[in-house]
């Protein structure tokens, strides 16, 4: 027989259970998941997991098989400042007014960093903080990037759940287009097998097949097995910590290849990312994720994983864990000035269309950018065109003029050559992705048609002088 507790005995129960909780919600802590972003700076889905033949990445490969592989994940800008913006803050910046390409926001938004720090993470971010604002000093503002900018990969990892970033910078394009002395030296891990013979290059059917673009795309393929060398150290100081099991890491890329009509434009090829999750007990090996989802989701998702309170003034949703929202219709691309080049551009993309809005038309779409300019590929582009010895998509590229409205089938069109806009049979198409980007412009407040001066006056941003531009040092305009 089981004898009900007395009401004394209850009281002393409540009591030690009770005295308890500090411990048990230390314990509680202590097990929230470790999270790691590997950014790769530039970089379309080409890997081998993605069906890239000509990839050489097994260690990323190894990731997509051991957790998941996005099919369809996109930033929100093809270049780098405003696509970090978003990702950081889980903010459009088009709303947040950090949307032109080397400008500095006043007061921004809260970071991912900050509200980790304040949930009990500690934040290594030892790298690029390239947000279009500032990111506050060090362990002095609450907006400050980390707790520690050294090299976490140098030590043992802190005792607290952290939040670890790392740049992957040897993809960017000013490493593709560098000279051999440079390339050398990003490439000192390669075996002589794992370079890539500039012959058998595909060339997409934008860029015209020249020397110097076979040249770019073998250098470029090269520094993606370089950037995967430094995942694999990454993986061994997880395994060398028994940190796997209690480890999500994240591999992605800002934006796509820093390739012309890549990197800053809306194609695909701009705003298409990879995106590997790898999540122990969490996410089961060889997963296909096929839903949308863009870089404006990563900073909800992870405080979410994190158990930390996500403010109501963020944009993106929850992709992953118990919080998963429902999956996206839609996702959303944006382009306005970079560098000294002005431009405004919308983009709007379910799993198969491309709706592109041109609100400058009348500029072409090849407008000089000087950073874009040190290309080889964009300079022998441009040599070709000159000589008259280009036809098709190639050509065309140097219209000057735009079409106002660009529509695509990514499935059928994967390089986006053919623009359905006038074809009569895609109108109801047309006309249903035109009403959602004539939505997501009113219900974000896209900043994009007030004149950076105006925001100025506002005390919305400091204006920032472009690259290269009343003594700017040129060498960062891309980044």
């Amino acid at each position: 027989m089981i004898r009900p507790m007395s009401a004394r005995f209850r009281i002393a129960v409540t009591l030690l259970l009770l005295a308890a909780t500090p411990a048990v919600f230390v314990h509680a802590q202590e097990r929230r998941p470790n999270i790691i972003w590997l950014v790769l700076d530039d970089a379309s889905p080409a890997l081998g997991s993605y069906g890239d033949a000509q990839a050489i990445t097994p260690n990323m490969d190894l990731l997509a098989r051991e957790g998941a592989r996005f099919t369809r994940a996109f930033t929100h800008t093809p270049v780098c400042s405003p696509s970090r913006s978003g990702l950081v803050t889980g903010i459009y910046p088009t709303t947040a007014g950090t949307h032109h390409h080397r400008s500095l926001r006043i007061n921004p938004p809260a970071t991912v960093m900050q509200l980790l720090r304040e949930a009990g993470y500690f934040v290594a971010w030892p790298g690029k903080v390239d947000f279009n604002f500032d990111p506050g000093a060090i362990n002095t503002l609450p907006a400050g990037a980390a707790d520690s900018t050294a090299q976490w990969r140098n030590g043992p990892p802190p005792k607290q759940p952290f939040f670890a970033y790392l740049n992957l910078g040897v993809v960017h394009e000013a490493q593709v287009r560098g000279d051999a002395q440079l390339h050398a030296k990003n490439t000192a891990r390669l075996k002589s097998s794992e370079f890539h013979d500039p012959a058998k290059m595909r060339v997409p059917a934008f860029l015209p097949d020249a020397p110097e673009v076979r040249k770019d795309l073998a250098q470029f393929y090269d520094l993606m097995t370089a950037a995967d060398y430094i995942v694999g150290d990454v993986l061994e100081w997880l395994d060398r910590y028994r940190l796997t099991d209690n480890t999500i890491i994240m591999v992605f890329s800002d934006h796509g290849t820093g390739m012309p009509r890549s990197k800053r434009w809306l194609y695909d090829s701009g705003i298409r990312v990879p995106l590997m999750i790898r999540w122990p007990g969490h996410i089961a090996p060889n997963s296909v994720r096929s839903d949308l989802v863009s870089l404006i989701d990563f900073a909800p998702t992870v405080l979410s994983l994190a158990s930390a309170q996500i403010p109501r003034t963020m944009q993106g949703q929850v992709f992953l864990g118990d919080k998963r929202a429902k999956e996206r219709e839609y996702v959303f691309a944006t382009r306005d000035r970079m560098d000294e080049t002005p431009e405004r551009m919308r983009a709007v993309r379910d799993k198969r269309f491309k709706y592109i809005r041109n609100f400058h038309p009348e500029l072409p779409y090849a407008q000089l950018n000087a950073y874009n300019e040190q290309n080889p590929t964009m300079r022998v582009w441009r040599q070709l065109h000159a000589q008259g010895e280009l036809t098709g998509a190639p050509e065309a590229f140097f219209a000057t003029t735009k079409p106002r409205e660009e529509l695509y089938d990514t499935d059928a069109d994967p390089d986006e050559i053919q623009n359905l806009a006038a074809d009569a049979n895609y109108r109801k198409i047309l006309e249903r992705m035109r009403g959602v980007l004539d939505r997501w412009i009113k219900e974000t407040k896209d900043l994009g048609e007030v004149a950076e001066e105006e925001l100025e006056r506002r005390g919305v941003l400091r204006h920032r002088s472009p690259a290269g531009v009343n003594g700017v040092q040129g060498g960062n305009g891309g980044i």
